[in-house]
């Protein structure tokens, strides 16, 4: 369950980053809630998975969905640059989860 909750943690993670983006600066209200309250949720579901997941683990994970899904929202609906050192970075930080959760006991 604690991969569940730090997978989830993560997706609203990229959903309270895209929506601080879209918030100009917290000038618009709708976005600035959404981005409060999946913050919050983030948070919280990234505190549950650390009730079981080491806090290396659980932490490097949670940001780095955040940065991956981030960096993809960046991509396909902002139109942020895809060049080949990017999508390279971003290819190193998947690695980078891949061994964390191969490495973790839980």
């Amino acid at each position: 369950m604690a991969w569940i909750y730090v997978v989830a943690a993560g997706i609203l993670e990229v959903i309270w980053a895209y929506s601080m983006k879209q918030s100009e600066g917290f000038s618009r209200l709708t976005p600035s809630i959404v981005t409060l309250v999946t913050m919050i949720a983030s948070f919280a579901l990234l505190a549950l998975a650390m009730r079981s997941l080491p806090l290396g683990t659980a932490y490097t994970v949670w940001t780095g969905i955040g940065a991956v899904g981030a960096f993809l929202v960046g991509i396909m609906i902002l139109g942020e640059a895809a060049n080949p050192m990017r999508l390279g970075a971003a290819a190193l930080i998947v690695s980078g989860l891949v061994l964390m959760k191969l490495s973790s006991d839980a």
